[in-house]
């Protein structure tokens, strides 16, 4: 009988620079406390397949879209914001370099991980803020191209 399921405690993220250009990095920088991940779905655009003789509309299946950002909400520290400050640093050297930054989401029980590409915002978001509540911030990635799951690249 398979497992019933998967906790999602021993999650860790972090992020890895190209050093060949479309090539995944062989090195990754964890990123600490983040609390959440958004999921990535992939969504099939409709094509109109239809012509004069349908009485109802006929489709087709289109490229398929992630929804264009990826949300990452991060436990805001000093800490988590030096962290995020040197990611953002890291993406503009590599960016110059037209190398590319990826993200990687490790779950301790899988023999993969997840990749995407993305690209971060340029300054790190105000939280919000309200009584007696955790200081998150939520950083909303640009999704470059969702590369799935492949094996796993340790952190450093």
């Amino acid at each position: 009988m398979a497992l019933a399921g998967l906790s999602t405690l021993g999650i860790t993220f972090g992020y890895g620079v190209e050093s060949t250009s479309g090539t995944k990095p062989s090195a990754f920088t964890q990123l600490t406390r983040i609390n959440s991940i958004g999921g990535i779905s992939i969504t099939p655009e409709t094509i109109d397949a239809s012509a004069l003789e349908d009485m109802v509309e006929k489709s087709i299946a289109g490229r398929g879209s992630t929804g264009g950002t990826w949300e990452v909400v991060v436990n805001y520290t000093a800490d988590t914001a030096d962290e995020w400050s040197d990611l953002i640093s890291a993406y503009n050297t590599a960016k110059a370099s037209q190398l590319q930054m990826w993200f990687e989401v490790i779950h301790p029980s899988l023999t993969n991980a997840f990749f995407v590409i993305a690209e971060p915002p340029q300054k790190i978001p105000m939280p919000e803020l309200g009584q007696n509540s955790l200081l998150t911030i939520t950083m909303s990635l640009t999704i470059v191209s969702y590369e799935g799951d492949s094996t796993k690249v340790a952190f450093t």
